[in-house]
């Protein structure tokens, strides 16, 4: 994914290069709709000597890719606020169970599969306002829910757990990204945040513990000014 936004947004200014450009102005509003990808990091959560003595389980959120709409609205040329919406983003849970003793040995198990909202607010820096190429800065606060949980019947079979729930999670989230512009109304955007997403985890009602997902998320957009 970084390489084709890095490959994408060699190719666009390189076609831009020699288009005019129309400035971002204080009062305008940036409508966009695009593809995005929330990346979690890697080990979100350890449970050791869980399920059993000598068992370390590792629970892991896959990757998610949904559509992406965000709305920008420049109170001064330079100064932006933004919000990011999204159709939910589906997640995988997976766990890798290890075995510690000898001879040890590693079985993975299929958890189940959640839903999310991730609406984020920021305030933007936007470097070059009157460029073809208009870079910006951002940081904000997200709120993310988690829903339509289900329980996969691995899991159910395995250990009898019936009932997963994630909670809500408030977090900081920061953003890097710049509207490569098409002409004076439409750009193509590209933007990469980082945003700290953590949930507590319930199993039957028993908390687990903290699910770190702490994703970077990376949109590819269109947008249109207004």
């Amino acid at each position: 994914m970084k390489r084709f936004t890095t490959i994408l947004a060699t190719a666009a200014v390189a076609t831009l290069a020699a288009a005019p450009a129309m400035a971002h102005e204080e009062g305008t509003w940036i409508l966009r709709a695009g593809v995005g990808t929330v990346d979690p990091e890697s080990n979100n959560l350890v449970l050791r000597d869980f399920p059993a003595a000598a068992l370390n389980t590792t629970i892991e959120v896959d990757d998610g890719t949904s559509l992406t709409l965000t709305g920008t609205y420049m109170f001064t040329r330079n100064w932006a606020f933004d919000i990011l919406a999204a159709w939910p983003f589906s997640h995988d849970i997976d766990a890798k169970i290890v075995d510690t003793q000898a001879p040890g040995g590693a079985s993975s198990l299929a958890i189940g599969e959640t839903d999310h909202l991730p609406p984020t607010f920021s305030v933007q820096y936007h470097f070059i306002p009157d460029g073809k190429f208009q870079p910006y800065f951002g940081l904000g606060l997200n709120y993310t829910t988690f829903f339509s949980t289900d329980v996969d019947q691995e899991l159910t079979d395995a250990l009898g757990v019936t009932r997963l729930s994630l909670d809500d999670s408030f977090g900081l989230a920061a953003q890097l990204g710049a509207d490569i512009e098409l002409n004076d109304d439409w750009v193509i955007n590209l933007d990469f945040r980082y945003i700290n997403i953590e949930s507590d985890v319930s199993a039957n009602g028993a908390k687990l513990g903290t699910v770190d997902i702490n994703p970077y998320v990376y949109s590819i957009s269109v947008g249109k000014r207004f």
